[in-house]
């Protein structure tokens, strides 16, 4: 829009503000040059001063009125300020355009004092409640205490209501370096703790990056709420910058999603969100346009937040009595029962146990499930199945009754589907999911195991196998002991690893475990004595481990049953090169995190895949930085390992640091 060069811009002074208004210094009298312009912020007010022959100092909104361009980063030509997007031209003293053009950004009168130059500007009026508050006041209220994401364009709205809320004590947000760490961080809460945490991004590839980690939730049966950013409805679907059809995206991933509209119950829709994402155990999505982010929240009681009160019931199922006396007749009749725990018993392990001792029965677990019943545990026997040992393989074979709870039959785990099997489950799909089981049994889990505790028959056939399993780990510990000697000179064999880290992890610590050949070595030969443990299961995503850290540190700042436990992630190298600069994060908010890094210089499981399956080893070496010396770089503690001599003084120094550290172990890829 060039201005007619025989007009000159107006110079006239822009009026005083009709309202209550204020003098703010702007900038110093040798701030500016002639002939220059630059923002100024004052308040939440974002504004262009400039300066010309003409008409000496100016002060215009900072947002050209035609498409919001930047003035304050634009230049003064012909005396007139040009907006740096599009060219449109405007007079820096009181913002008025060239004949025939009427639009403007406000204008601001300016006054020229000793100690620099003052602009007349409205006195700022208090916050105005908005439809984001609304959303992020139900969020609260269904018990949000820590959202993960980036701000950014179209989510500033929403980003404002969780700051003001951050501001009254409601909530943390954790911004991180990369939505897909939000994302599994935001799971991996929702594992630990079966309430929600929320995820959040901006529109386009910012909500995108969110799906791998959401898609983790929900293989995984973990509550998560994702909040999404969206373009103004006005140019949506016309191919706007970062316009994507994100209803669309999330379609596969999400159990429930809404678009939230200028005329939507806002309370109901996010209500909505957060009870599916808890009751279903699943992901649960809303995305938010940027328009309606900051319409002014209704004064009715459509305007009121929504609560959990009266929004759900309890889901503490009991067993049908007819499955209940088939499960006792099965059970009681059984000389060598098996009980094997999965990831969806993790919140009845009391009851479980219970049984087990009453019965002696020996309890295995799922990869998921490792840790829910400690090591130490006279009945317990370690992981079934490929990540596995060969105590809880051994009492597969020789058990004449399976009774698993809240187990998925996952082809890792390796179930003998040719074995009675007594499921309990909550989910009515899980039940005979993969083939046709003895008794299947509908319930809670530790509602099905108190039952049945209560109905055993004093004349079971069951046997005590306590000696048995004893006898089980006394041989396994031998193993572990003859591997820990191996050395060929190219790293520290895993035996060695995984014994120190059974050693010195805090027997309460929160573990959050990577993919790959050391996630393996981690199920078969880290003793558990109560760690909670999380990975990322049946989706098997790399990169887990360090977000999900993140996650496990928000419930020890949220839920009191894990304030003070230890956090520690441990990953391959591979996994850690994903989100390696979420160390960044853990640094900026002083996440007390310990990380454990098993260096080799190559995707080793990939390698070892390779091999199995006949083909030449490729495309898996890696080039890594000292990972010790990156930590410190970011703001962490890192330590080094190169022998077996070092591990304990470097874990243990780790641990004991208040802040985020890292432990890399340089390890043989082949002694897994």
């Amino acid at each position: 829009m060039a201005p007619n060069s025989d007009v000159n811009p107006s110079v006239a002074e822009p009026a005083l503000p009709q309202d209550e208004f204020a003098w703010h210094r702007l900038i110093g009298l040798e701030e500016l040059a002639e002939g220059r312009v630059m923002t100024v912020t004052v308040g939440h007010e974002s504004l262009c001063v400039t300066r010309t022959a003409e008409g000496g100092y100016g002060c215009v909104g900072n947002a050209c009125p035609h498409q919001g361009g930047p003035l304050g980063e634009g230049s003064i030509e012909g005396g007139w300020l040009r907006c740096p997007w599009h060219g449109y031209d405007y007079s820096p003293k009181n913002g008025k355009p060239p004949p025939p053009f009427g639009d403007a950004p406000a204008a601001y009168r300016t006054e020229v004092r000793t100690d620099g130059v003052y602009a007349a500007l409205s006195v700022q009026q208090s916050r105005e409640r908005t439809v984001s508050d609304v959303l992020v006041e139900t969020m609260t209220a269904w018990g949000v205490t820590h959202v993960f994401g980036m701000v950014g364009h179209s989510n500033l709205g929403f980003a404002d209501a969780l700051r003001a809320a951050e501001g009254r004590g409601e909530l943390h947000f954790v911004g991180v370096r990369h939505e897909g760490a939000a994302a599994f961080a935001a799971c991996a809460y929702g594992k630990l703790t079966g309430s929600l945490a929320a995820c959040f991004a901006i529109a386009g590839p910012g909500s995108t990056n969110l799906l791998t980690g959401l898609y983790d939730a929900k293989t995984d049966r973990a509550p998560v709420l994702a909040v999404s950013g969206q373009v103004p409805s006005a140019v949506r679907g016309r191919g706007a910058f970062q316009d994507t059809d994100l209803s669309a995206a999330f379609a596969d991933v999400a159990r429930y999603s809404a678009t939230v509209q200028a005329g939507s119950k806002y309370a109901e829709l996010m209500t909505l969100a957060c009870k599916t994402a808890v009751v279903e155990r699943d992901v649960a999505h809303l995305v938010l346009p940027d328009e309606v982010q900051v319409l002014p929240a209704p004064a009715s009681a459509a305007g009121a937040p929504g609560s959990p009160k009266g929004r759900t019931g309890s889901r503490a199922v009991e067993p049908p009595a007819d499955a209940l006396a088939a499960a006792v007749d099965a059970l009681s009749g059984a000389a060598r029962p098996l009980i094997i725990v999965g990831h969806g018993a993790r919140s009845a392990m009391t009851d479980i146990v219970k049984l087990a001792e009453q019965i002696g029965a020996p309890v295995a677990t799922t990869f998921k499930g490792k840790g829910l019943i400690g090591d130490g545990h006279g009945l317990a026997c370690g992981v079934l199945g490929r990540s596995g040992t060969p105590i809880a393989s051994w009492f597969m074979n020789e058990a004449d009754l399976l009774l698993t709870f809240g187990v998925s039959f996952a082809n890792h785990t390796g179930i003998a589907d040719y074995k009675p099997i007594v499921q309990v489950d909550f989910d009515p799909m899980a039940l005979g999911r993969f083939h046709p089981v003895q008794v299947p049994v509908l319930a809670d889990v530790g509602v099905a195991a108190r039952a049945l505790s209560q109905a055993m028959p004093t004349d079971r056939r069951c046997q005590d196998l306590r000696p048995e399993v004893a006898e089980r780990w006394a041989i396994w510990r031998e193993e572990k002991a003859r591997r820990r000697c191996d050395d060929r000179g190219k790293g520290l064999n895993a035996a060695s690893v995984f014994d120190a880290l059974s050693r010195l992890v805090p027997a309460d610590a929160l573990m959050a475990v990577d993919v790959g050949n050391h996630a393996y070595s981690f199920g078969r030969y880290f003793e558990t004595r109560g760690q909670a443990v999380l990975m990322s299961g049946y989706l098997g995503s790399i990169g887990f481990a360090l977000p999900a850290a993140m996650g496990c540190w928000a419930a020890t700042q949220s839920r009191p049953e894990h304030a003070g436990r230890a956090v520690v992630s441990v990953s391959g190298d591979g996994g850690f090169g994903q989100y390696a600069m979420e160390l960044t994060t853990a640094a900026k908010y002083g996440m007390d995190i310990t990380h454990v890094l098993l260096n080799n210089n190559e995707l080793g499981k990939i390698s070892k895949e390779q091999r199995a399956a006949e083909f030449d080893v490729w495309q898996t070496s890696l080039h890594n930085p000292n990972f010790a010396a990156f930590a410190e770089i970011c703001g962490a503690r890192g330590f080094r390992v190169a022998s077996a001599d070092q591990l304990d003084d470097a874990i243990t120094e780790a641990l004991d640091h208040q802040g985020p550290a890292l432990v890399e172990i340089l390890t043989d890829p082949l002694l897994v």
